[in-house]
């Protein structure tokens, strides 16, 4: 791509930091519109330009002087998605201080080992439920300056240094300050969730980030003209470098989604054109038009399949790698008839949606293009800040992670895992230095833990290093591929495959809600009877279904018995990391009675 088209463009090498990337963006575009959010108060939404996002975060940044704070100190953001975010990150940086961010629903004990090991100063939170949330490790925050509540609060004898923030700033007017540092120097502490052990914080710069966000604008095109809809965590470093940072380094607006059950709504009155999204959204939406398509005619279900096909057949057309076939001529009619209504449920106006965090399946990609949506995926890691990988509209294999990004080196080890070295990579873990002699070796080399395969210049992931099952009869077995295929079938929200040393494999199934009431009544069952969830004819019912899933796998990769339950996995219950991945150890260590009956007399 040749920026000279991007004429709004700031690059890495004029910013040189993100605060100055920000100071930038306001001289540039004072009045364009910036962000845009809910205001709860009037209802109503409302857009800030960059001079209005300047103005707050100097009042921010003076609160913060006030308190004493200087270089080098660190803030926590513990705020789901909104302006604040933004607003007190930029505050931080623009005084040199270092950003930690931490999920907004996180545990307690989480929260308390990362806010001591980074030694935090001031935490900012959103409101009082966070507030009696952490309330069991107030003993524990002993080092913070100060916490501001975002949101209106009483005062809560435990958390001694506590201030809403209304009485935190103050209404003068303020001077924005942007101090001077190196593109080198350490921005943020990322701690990763981890699938296993406790969290590790990622040291990244200013450069790691800058970087990766043009490599990103270089992979799908962003110009001041674009609106994302933010929604994911910016916690996590998917969210915060492609639906933050890009767009400021190229002067779009990012609205900010009111929550994730809203999202449909806000998709319809914000139509943003870029979306970023993990794979368990566009699997939702996905098992949504299933579930729908059920309930229509049998020549509206063939017509619907027919608008797929024909569109993929298209799109493997105009990928090059596919002949041309006459049947791309109806595309256009039943794109008007079919394909136009799916994409009016994402705004109307989406011309790319970026997916990341985990592997995408390729029917769920499939049905999305075939419709004419450009899906695009792409790989990273948070110690790559985060982006290593990605399709681009105009080269995308949907079911690979992509290409290697600008100026960053991929290759695949003798053992068969993906590296990468570049400006991407992470500075290191913070206070573990044996972490990160293990992660990044001699030469460079970020070692993702991931095994991959090249085609081309395409790269695929084909499991973990470590996230293999090995059965008692020496059989290998990868479990997210078989999850993949599971997940597809609309009974089934979560599922987790067992049988690490086991003579056969099991899983735990975690059943749609709305699913299981219809399928109840159709096996003469009550859904509000946990007893339920034991029936054998729910079990023959799924273990089929499941094995239909499963028919491309070999003899040995199937399942023979099935866990059910209704309580999902979440972030908050401790069985997913922030970045909505299966913490799988702890999943069956949570229901290993369960898992041992499944065994029982083998």
């Amino acid at each position: 791509m040749s920026t000279a088209n991007l004429p709004h463009l700031i690059l890495p090498e004029t910013a040189g930091t993100l605060q100055q990337l920000f100071h930038l963006r306001v001289e540039q575009q004072p009045d364009h519109a910036a962000y845009r959010f809910y205001d709860s108060a009037s209802g109503d939404w409302r857009t800030w330009t960059w001079r209005q996002t300047r103005e707050a975060v100097a009042r921010r940044q003076a609160a913060l002087r006030q308190e004493g704070l200087v270089a080098g100190d660190k803030l926590a953001i513990m705020l789901n998605n909104g302006i604040e975010w933004v607003l007190f990150e930029q505050a931080a940086l623009g005084l040199g201080m270092i950003v930690v961010p931490l999920y907004a629903n996180d545990r307690a004990d989480n929260v308390a080992y990362i806010l001591q090991d980074a030694g935090v100063k001031l935490l900012v939170a959103s409101g009082e439920d966070l507030l009696l949330q952490l309330q069991p490790i107030a003993p524990q925050l002993s080092g913070l300056v100060r916490v501001v509540s975002v949101s209106p609060c009483r005062e809560n004898p435990a958390i001694s240094r506590l201030i809403c923030l209304q009485d935190w700033l103050s209404d003068a007017s303020c001077e924005l300050h942007t101090h001077a540092c190196q593109p080198g120097d350490l921005a943020t502490i990322v701690y990763t969730s981890g699938t296993t052990g406790r969290p590790k914080g990622v040291m990244l710069s200013h450069r790691n980030i800058l970087s990766n966000a043009l490599a990103g604008i270089e992979l799908v095109t962003v110009t001041d003209q674009d609106v994302f809809l933010s929604f994911l965590p910016l916690s996590h470093m998917l969210e915060r470098t492609l639906g933050y940072y890009i767009p400021m380094m190229s002067g779009a607006l990012v609205s900010f989604a009111r929550s994730i059950p809203q999202l449909a709504e806000d998709l319809l009155s914000q139509r943003p054109t870029v979306l970023i999204s993990v794979p368990r959204i566009y699997e939702r939406v996905y098992g949504r038009i299933m579930d729908q398509l059920e309930e229509k005619s049998a020549l509206a279900r063939k017509l619907f399949h027919l608008a797929v096909d024909v569109g993929w057949t298209d799109f493997l057309y105009r990928q090059k790698r596919g002949p041309w076939r006459p049947k791309i001529l109806l595309n256009p009619l039943l794109h008007a008839l079919v394909g136009r209504k799916i994409a009016a449920r994402l705004g109307g106006r989406l011309r790319a949606a970026i997916c990341g965090g985990a592997p995408l399946t390729l029917p769920v990609a499939r049905t999305f293009i075939g419709q004419g949506i450009t899906v695009v995926q792409g790989y990273g890691l948070t110690e790559a800040s985060p982006i290593i990988t990605g399709n681009t509209p105009d080269n995308n294999i949907p079911d690979s992670i992509g290409l290697a990004i600008r100026e960053v080196e991929v290759k695949i080890s003798d053992a068969g895992e993906l590296l990468c070295r570049g400006p991407n990579v992470m500075l290191g873990y913070w206070n573990n230095a044996e972490a990160t002699r293990a992660a990044i070796d001699a030469d460079g080399w970020l070692h993702t833990g991931d095994k991959a395969t090249c085609r081309g210049q395409h790269y695929f992931i084909t499991g973990r290093m470590k996230e293999i099952i090995v059965m008692s009869n020496g059989e290998k077995v990868p479990p997210t591929d078989m999850e993949g295929a599971i997940v597809l079938d609309p009974y089934v929200d979560q599922v987790a495959v067992v049988g690490e040393g086991k003579p056969y494999l099991t899983a735990l199934l975690v059943l749609n809600p709305e699913r299981w009431t219809q399928l109840a009544r159709q096996l003469g069952l009550n859904a509000d009877d946990p007893a339920a969830l034991s029936h054998g004819s729910l079990h023959q019912l799924l273990n089929q279904r499941i094995g239909l899933r499963l028919k491309g796998f070999p003899g040995y990769a199937q399942i023979h018995r099935v866990f059910i339950s209704l309580e999902p996995w979440t972030v908050e219950n401790g069985l997913l990391t922030a970045s909505l991945k299966q913490k799988r150890e702890l999943i069956i260590r949570h229901f290993q009675t369960q898992v041992d009956a499944m065994y029982a007399g083998h």
